[in-house]
């Protein structure tokens, strides 16, 4: 299954996102250990240019999944994020487009 994770960040976080952007990294890598493959994934903006969140298209077995691979991430573990949403991709959602996925593919 496929998902769009967005996970919006609470304000003036510049200094707490540089300070655990390669742990977040690293997780993104990772899959969250395993629990999604991330195909793409970027910083989110404001019209003005400010860093307000981050978002992904994730695949996974479940919804849980996409979850607990958001939730998991540590920018959500040390506070930056406000909130999540996780939502469904329809089955005609083309994966096979995004050559090179952040994660690599099971």
């Amino acid at each position: 299954m496929f998902f769009l994770m967005r996970c919006f960040h609470h304000p003036n976080k510049d200094l707490d996102r540089d300070e655990h952007r390669s742990a977040h990294r690293a997780w993104v890598q990772s899959g969250g250990e395993g629990r999604a493959v991330v195909l793409i994934g970027s910083g989110l903006l404001d019209q003005a240019g400010n860093a307000i969140g981050n978002f992904g298209i994730l695949q996974t077995r479940t919804l849980q999944d996409a979850k607990a691979f958001a939730e998991g991430d540590p920018f959500n573990a040390v506070g930056i994020v406000a909130t999540i949403e996780i939502t469904p991709l329809p089955d005609s959602f083309q994966a096979d487009r995004i050559s090179d996925p952040m994660t690599a593919r099971h």
